[in-house]
């Protein structure tokens, strides 16, 4: 059975290998034909296939098993690259099943409290947004035409390669731990089991929160990558000071605080982390 990955990046690449192991028809989909390219030469099957782009190729997209990865475009409200994919539905077939990968962000602040699949939506800044966007954009069209659907609303990914040791090499700092918000975080290993068992496991029309269920603080998560990494720790600061030091792409991180709750992929989709918190996911990011 035909099964498509949009978008082979960090996360992607990992689950196509993952599947090619047993289904010889999964193919990776990617923007640029310099990324087709390198994913061949790692011997996996891939297509190039803009999503901002007017036409797109002929796409085995008829009964499907579609693992949907592509980010947002970086401005405004709406998701138009999967507007344009559920276009182009009508016209190439429905796929019959589709994992979405969300973000937790759709939340907003929740101010510190524990969060649930079923806590009330509110996305506030723009990346949140766009991701609400292809929820229901998703929904929709699971709607309007019977096809199964799975939403992971993911918490920051970490894992090898994957760490802000550049942040951590410029000295940047960060709002000390007692006015810092809770923020969650979840190993790539597990991500990638997670993304797995949503497509074979997970309930249509339902939606997990996939973290390690560990919530912290950002600047403990950069103290202890800066322990294990032999750098300084970041420079705390308070939250008054970042207002004037920060990014407003770090801030807007900043002004949210939810502790995400996971029962649900482990008692619903099986999941045995592996790495259940940072003190046993980090070290063996720094393992050769």
């Amino acid at each position: 059975m035909p099964e498509l990955v949009f978008g082979c990046g960090y996360l992607g690449r990992r689950v196509i290998a993952h599947r090619q192991e047993t289904n010889p028809e999964c193919w990776g989909v990617v923007r640029t034909p310099d990324s087709q390219q390198q994913l061949q030469q790692s011997g996996i099957s891939a297509v190039q296939a803009d999503l901002d782009a007017t036409d797109l190729p002929e796409l085995p997209l008829q009964d499907a098993t579609l693992f949907y990865f592509i980010p947002p475009p970086k401005n405004g409200d709406l998701d138009t690259r999967v507007q344009r994919l559920i276009s182009e539905f009508p016209r190439q077939g429905n796929p019959r099943r589709i994992v979405y990968l969300s973000t937790t962000g759709v939340y907003g602040d929740c101010g510190g409290a524990w969060v649930s699949e079923t806590h009330t939506v509110n996305p506030v800044v723009p990346r949140a947004r766009r991701r609400w966007d292809a929820e229901s954009r998703f929904r929709d069209w699971r709607i309007a035409t019977g096809g199964e659907l799975v939403i992971l609303r993911v918490a920051g990914i970490y894992g090898p390669g994957k760490l802000p040791l550049k942040r951590l090499r410029q000295g940047l700092p960060l709002v000390r731990a007692e006015e810092s918000p809770w923020t969650n975080r979840i190993h790539i290993s597990d991500l990638v089991q997670v993304c797995i068992a949503a497509m074979e496991r997970g309930v249509d029309g339902e939606v997990y929160n996939a973290c390690d269920g560990s919530p912290g603080t950002m600047i403990d998560y950069f103290t202890q990558i800066a322990q294990l990494a032999g750098l300084p720790p970041p420079p705390a600061i308070s939250l008054a000071q970042a207002e004037e030091q920060l990014s407003a792409g770090m801030l807007s991180y900043m002004r949210e605080s939810r502790r995400l709750d996971n029962r649900k992929i482990r008692d619903e989709l099986g999941i045995k982390l592996e790495y259940p918190t940072l003190e046993q996911g980090l070290p063996p990011c720094f393992s050769p």
